[in-house]
C-alpha cells in the first residue's frame, strides 16, 4: 500500500518554534497516526472476514449427524415409488393428463430432468430431451415430453421451455400465455414476436386440458449458493410466481447440480439431506423465488452416468411425487371453484 503526502510534509522537520511549524508537525503525525490506525484496521477486518469465510466454508462442508429431511434410501422405496407413480391417474375426470411446465433460467437443468425421469422409467440412462451447454438455450420450442411408466396409457406429460436470461430468452407474457395454454406444442419463442391471436396454432379459450396444471422452477444449486444469478433474473422469477399463483397455480422448486456444492453426493446422492451447503441453498431458493421452502427439493440429473443410481433415482422420483401432489391439488381446487359456481 502507498501514500503520497503534499510538500507541506517537508514542515516536519523544522524547528519546532513557531505555531505554523508546530501545527504541521501536529498535524502530518496525527495523519500518520491515523493512517497506521487505519491500515490495522483494515487488516484485522481482513483476519475475521477470512476467518468467516473458512468457518462458513467448513460448515459447508460437513455433514449433520441427523438428516434435516428423512428418507428411505432402499431398493423397496424405489420400487414402492416407480408403482405410484405408474398408477398415478389425474383426480380429474376432465383432464387425461398432467401437465406440468418446467421454467428456469439458461442452462438450470429443465432437460435433463426430464431425459433422467424418462431414464428412471426406462431402466437405463436415456437422452430423450436433448440437452446443450453454453450461454444461450438449447431448447428453442416449447416441447411436451409424455412419461409412459411400464408402457402404460400415459397420464403425464413434463412441458420444456425456453431458458430465460438477462439479454434473451422469453419474455413474461409468453410465458404465462404458454401457462394459461394458449401456446401450442412446437411454439418458438421469439423475444420479439409476442404470444398473440396471430401466432400459428394460438389456442384461443383454452380449457383445463391445454392448461398447465403445475410449475416447477429449475435452479442450479451452485448459483443459488454463490448468489450469481443476476438481480434481474430474481426479480423476473418473482415476477412470474406471483402471477402464476393468482392463476391457482401451485409450483416446486426443483434444486440441480447439488454434486457442485457437496462433492460427497457425487459418490452418495443419499447424502444430500445431512448436507449443510444444500440445506442453505434451499432456503436462498425458496428466498430468491418468493416460496416457502418446503417447496423446494433438490435432484441429481444423469448427466454423464450411463449407470442408474439407486438413490438418484429415489430423489428424482419423491420430486416427481411432489409436482403430481400439488397437480391434484390444483385439480380438486377448480373442481371447488366450478361447484361454488354452479350454486
Amino acid at each position: 500500500m502507498s501514500f503520497t503526502f503534499g510538500a507541506g510534509s517537508s514542515n516536519c522537520v523544522s524547528i519546532p518554534s513557531t505555531t505554523s511549524s508546530t501545527s504541521s508537525t501536529s498535524t502530518t503525525s496525527t495523519s500518520l497516526f491515523n493512517l497506521g490506525m487505519s491500515d490495522s484496521s483494515t487488516e484485522k477486518e481482513t483476519k475475521e472476514t477470512k476467518k468467516t469465510q473458512e468457518f462458513k466454508q467448513n460448515s459447508f462442508l460437513s455433514k449433520l449427524q441427523t438428516p434435516w429431511r428423512r428418507v428411505e434410501w432402499t431398493e423397496e422405496e424405489r420400487s414402492a415409488l416407480v408403482q405410484r407413480l405408474s398408477s398415478y391417474a389425474p383426480c380429474c375426470p376432465d383432464v387425461g393428463r398432467a401437465r406440468v411446465l418446467l421454467l428456469g433460467p439458461v442452462g438450470s437443468g429443465k432437460s435433463s430432468f426430464i431425459s433422467s425421469v424418462d431414464s428412471v422409467f426406462e431402466g437405463r440412462v436415456t437422452n430423450r430431451a436433448m440437452v446443450g451447454q453454453g450461454q444461450s438455450s438449447f431448447t428453442q420450442k416449447l416441447q411436451s415430453f409424455p412419461l409412459c411408466p411400464s408402457k402404460r396409457t400415459c397420464a403425464l406429460e413434463l412441458w420444456d421451455s425456453m431458458g430465460f436470461g438477462d439479454c434473451s430468452g422469453p419474455n413474461l407474457q409468453q410465458l404465462l400465455s404458454v401457462v394459461k395454454g394458449h401456446a401450442p406444442e412446437g411454439y418458438e419463442f421469439r423475444a420479439e414476436q409476442a404470444l398473440s391471436s396471430d401466432t400459428e396454432g394460438y389456442i384461443k379459450r383454452p380449457g383445463l386440458r391445454e392448461q398447465m396444471h403445475c410449475v416447477a422452477f429449475v435452479l442450479d444449486a451452485s448459483k443459488v449458493l454463490t448468489s450469481s444469478y443476476s438481480k434481474g433474473t430474481g426479480v423476473f422469477l418473482r415476477q412470474l410466481r406471483r402471477h402464476v399463483s393468482d392463476l391457482g397455480i401451485h409450483q416446486v422448486v426443483l434444486l440441480t447440480h447439488i454434486d457442485k456444492i457437496f462433492k460427497e453426493t457425487q459418490n452418495d446422492t443419499s447424502e444430500v439431506y445431512k448436507s449443510v451447503a444444500v440445506r442453505e441453498t434451499m432456503y436462498k431458493a425458496a428466498e430468491l423465488v418468493g416460496m416457502s421452502p418446503s417447496s423446494v427439493v433438490p435432484v441429481r440429473n444423469y448427466w454423464c452416468e450411463l449407470e442408474l443410481d439407486l438413490s438418484s433415482d429415489i430423489l428424482l422420483l419423491r420430486a416427481l411425487e411432489l409436482l403430481l401432489q400439488y397437480t391434484d391439488l390444483y385439480y380438486r381446487e377448480q373442481q371447488r371453484a366450478t361447484s361454488k359456481h354452479d350454486l
